[in-house]
């Protein structure tokens, strides 16, 4: 709940508490949020911080160029409406059986920390043993020079990121700058898109620990919903195209249900951050090593088949 509002500037600057404690909050971890659930929606630039006087997070309307935009969406929102079934229970699941999630548009780009299936599997056949599990995700393996024109975008997430929330900037930048497995001029590893998707309550567990997360939309057609809320504060922040929001996402939360005017309408969320498992793993690692290391890993591909 808001328990004070001033304005500094055009800034809107709220302090929140929690409207219950967090023994409660298990009740709705895992869930999808409803609408009833959420008091607040933020619609303006603004900065909300706890009671304890901690950022929460800051939100941005209508900074990112279109350009930028577009040419993200273009290169990438073919590759993002492929389905997957294993993001468990951020798609509300129960089932320890994969096989039983819900399809839903979810996918990754930049690096990650784990390898294949189809990697996995061909190590093995092949008696291939790697230092780290860190790799190249499938799209920047199949489409470098599309990913490439994804990059302006994330390095305009990434500015708005040092400009905006500049301490917890500070300390992912740090770590970023000392691993070759990342983004090029950036303080991420990776990004992820998803189409459509309305995650349950959930914290981000892969993720720095000492950085902001963020979240930029980009809209096609028309809908309604899909806030992304922090459901123990009783907030949320209707983000959409243009907009920046950088978060502590060690805080529990979860976006509201989407529902599409149109029925091809297409929300792609975007996602950038530094996985700690990537930063564990190289830090002390050369750029030569990530040659040659993703050389040896694209290797293990089968000609006619491709790993996911």
């Amino acid at each position: 709940m808001i328990i004070k509002k001033e304005k500094k500037g055009n800034i809107t600057i709220y302090y929140v508490d929690k409207d219950y404690d967090d023994n409660k909050l298990t009740n709705i971890l895992n869930k999808k949020l409803k609408r009833q659930q959420i008091k607040n929606i933020i619609d303006d630039d603004a900065d909300v911080y706890t009671k304890e006087g901690k950022l929460l997070l800051t939100f941005r309307k209508n900074k990112l160029k279109k350009n930028n935009v577009k040419d993200f969406y273009d290169n990438v929102i073919n590759f993002a409406q492929k389905t997957t079934a294993n993001r468990g229970s951020a798609s509300g699941s129960k089932s320890k059986n994969v096989y039983d999630n819900p399809k839903i548009m979810t996918n990754i780009l930049g690096y990650f920390d784990k390898f294949s299936p189809m990697q996995k599997m061909l190590s093995k056949k092949q008696g291939k043993k790697f230092p780290i599990t860190v790799r190249e995700t499938r799209f920047n393996i199949d489409y470098p020079e599309k990913f490439k024109k994804l990059v302006p975008l994330i390095k305009e997430i990434d500015y708005y990121y040092k400009k905006y929330t500049p301490e917890q900037y500070k300390q992912q930048r740090k770590k970023a700058d000392q691993i070759p497995f990342k983004i090029p001029g950036t303080s991420f590893t990776t990004i992820t898109t998803n189409v459509n998707f309305q995650t349950t309550v959930h914290t981000d567990k892969g993720d720095d620990t000492d950085g902001f997360g963020n979240l930029v939309v980009i809209e096609d057609g028309k809908y309604t919903g899909g806030e992304t809320c922090f459901p123990q504060y009783g907030i949320g922040v209707d983000v959409r195209t243009g907009d920046v929001l950088y978060m502590d996402v060690h805080q529990p939360h979860g976006n509201l249900p989407i529902i599409l005017e149109d029925k091809d309408a297409r929300r792609l969320s975007i996602v950038c951050y530094l996985r700690k498992n990537i930063w564990e793993q190289s830090k002390n690692k050369t750029k030569k090593f990530m040659i040659q290391h993703n050389k040896s890993i694209k290797n293990l591909r089968k000609p006619d088949k491709k790993d996911e």
